[in-house]
């Protein structure tokens, strides 16, 4: 396992290093007419900050660039324009890139951006196939995912708005933010918990519940005690799933050979039929600042014709090491 990169550890202002992932879609009530009611779908943009593990929620009303954009803008507005953003290979992020002129369109570094004239931002893309370098951002994601779409399952047609979702996703925005950054001191000289709200915010108290019931019988007369109502019901989830994981992990422990140019490998492939995983030769092997390559440049000969891929050496099985 690598050491964390330098914009993990960064002691700059939040939001300087961003990673960012779009997830959803739900369905809410674009307007209501004579004959019913017209239905629509909403994504949320996801910005992570990699220093102070912050989250800030976006809405947006299609998969476009145009979309990503104003979502994009709206973050800067807020948060102020970071130095460097990290995402995978998402269409409407690099289409984003190519409208804001921040991408480096150079056939021997597809992954690099360069500044930004009037923002000084850098964009990263990770290679394909390689959703476990997003850990960082991914891993908020995946439990708010599960437990809002789990959580609209078992609620029902909720029938929510533009507004609505929006004021639904403030409110897991702030649970989220809320979460220990670190396991909770016994030292009664630091009775407080540090969580990226209070870094945010540079307050120690967080934002409470407006008093009242929230059941289901009165969810129906007014709309924002449906919106606490949910809310109330993503807290109580994340509070049973994810908080009682905040414990250290340790993996890759041990210490393996470069892969590196000429080698022979066997390229996983979860869309082909078994044993028919095509094999590779390894062009170019990418080096990270501690030695260890983890992104690999292929070459697949499939029907005749030659491909170049970039892939993690996590989808990659080596066969023939010269």
């Amino acid at each position: 396992m690598a050491d964390l990169p330098p914009d993990r550890v960064s002691t700059e202002p939040p939001f300087t290093y961003v990673g960012l992932d779009v997830f959803g879609p739900w369905s809410i009530t674009a307007r209501r007419t004579r004959g019913g009611q017209a239905n629509s779908k909403r994504w949320a943009v996801i910005f992570t900050c990699l220093s102070v593990r912050a989250n800030h929620i976006e809405l947006i009303e299609a998969m476009d660039t145009s979309s990503f954009i104003n979502a994009l803008r709206r973050f800067f507005a807020l948060r102020g324009p970071p130095k460097q953003i990290r995402s995978d290979c998402g269409t409407n992020f690099r289409g984003a890139c190519k409208e804001l002129k921040m991408l480096l369109a150079e056939p021997d570094h597809p992954s690099l951006s360069r500044f930004l004239s009037d923002e000084g931002c850098t964009w990263i893309f990770n290679p394909p196939h390689s959703s476990h370098m997003g850990g960082a951002w991914e891993r908020m994601i995946g439990i708010s995912r599960r437990i809002l779409d789990s959580m609209f399952t078992q609620v029902g047609p909720s029938r929510l708005t533009h507004e609505l979702l929006s004021t639904l996703m403030a409110e897991v925005c702030a649970i989220v933010n809320a979460r220990p950054l670190a396991p909770i001191s016994s030292d009664p000289a630091s009775p407080f918990l540090l969580t990226p709200a209070m870094i945010l915010t540079q307050k120690v108290c967080t934002s409470h519940p407006p008093t009242g019931s929230f059941e289901d019988p009165a969810l129906y007369r007014q709309q924002w005690r449906r919106v606490q109502h949910l809310a109330n019901t993503f807290w109580t989830r994340w509070r049973r799933e994810y908080l009682v994981t905040l414990q250290t992990r340790c993996k890759w422990q041990t210490s393996k050979p470069n892969i590196k140019e000429g080698d022979l490998v066997l390229l996983k492939d979860t869309q082909v039929k078994r044993n028919e995983w095509p094999m590779a030769l390894v062009t170019k092997a990418f080096s990270s600042s501690d030695g260890k390559v983890r992104k690999l440049e292929l070459k697949v000969t499939k029907g005749g014709t030659a491909r170049t891929y970039f892939r993690p050496i996590t989808e990659v099985v080596l066969l023939m090491s010269l």
